[in-house]
């Protein structure tokens, strides 16, 4: 550990790396074992473990001690991001599975003139499915040579890099909805187990839709959250 950097910024980056090499619910050492091991005060180690405490990266139990917490991707929906970003945020590691592309006929509500093309996949961590996306997009839009040859994920992130269409909003919609035997299925869960649903709509700047998902999120991996402002309370 370098000496020369301030006391807290080293804890911090300690403790990062502490946690990375530590298995969910694994005991940190005490906290003067820690202080010591870091060449910290107990108060800047402190300080720095309520960093983390409110980051969701540890949990304080009395008198058990400190353990490690699975890591969550929090959220705010104030911002389209992708998965695959948010989790590289928090250092979490996903990989897509169980890739199903079917090219069909267009439904009410769905973009496109003629034809659609239906991108569904499971969004797995430590090697663990975590969620399902279901993305529907014009045809004509994206090909289905070009998701088998340079998809990786994310449909927002493969049009951000193309740049067209530019796309300007999403109108999204948040349930709590019991996992149907499909859904269920590709998750491995329980059918009936409670999931978290985001029902999102894409559209780019001249207001056409681009694209309409649904996502499945396991409620112990994924937290959302809303930044609401303080309205004046006038009528």
């Amino acid at each position: 550990m370098t000496r020369g950097r301030a006391p807290y910024r080293r804890t911090t980056e300690a403790l990062a790396d502490l946690l990375d090499q530590s298995e969910p619910g694994t005991v940190l050492p005490s906290e003067p074992t820690l202080a010591k091991q870091f060449g910290v005060s107990r108060a800047t180690l402190r300080e720095a473990m309520r960093g983390f405490e409110d980051r969701g990266l540890i949990e304080r139990r009395q008198g058990a001690g400190t353990f490690v917490r699975p890591k969550v991707i929090d959220a705010g929906l104030e911002e389209l991001v992708s998965i695959e970003m948010l989790a590289a945020q928090i250092g979490l590691e996903v990989q897509m599975g169980d890739l199903q592309l079917v090219r069909r006929d267009r439904r009410e509500e769905e973009p496109g003139d003629v034809e659609v093309l239906e991108i569904s996949r499971v969004i797995s961590a430590d090697n663990k499915p975590v969620a399902l996306l279901v993305d529907v997009i014009s045809a004509d839009l994206i090909s289905t040579q070009e998701m088998e040859s340079n998809f990786r994920g994310s449909v927002l992130d493969l049009l951000l890099e193309r740049g067209h269409p530019e796309l300007d909003y999403s109108k999204t919609d948040i349930n709590a909805v019991a996992a149907e035997p499909e859904v269920a299925g590709r998750l491995g869960v329980e059918r009936g187990d409670v999931l978290l649903q985001l029902e999102a709509r894409l559209f780019d700047w001249e207001g056409r839709l681009v694209d309409r998902s649904e996502s499945y999120f396991l409620p112990g991996v994924f937290r959302f959250h809303v930044v609401r402002r303080v309205g004046s309370g006038l009528v």
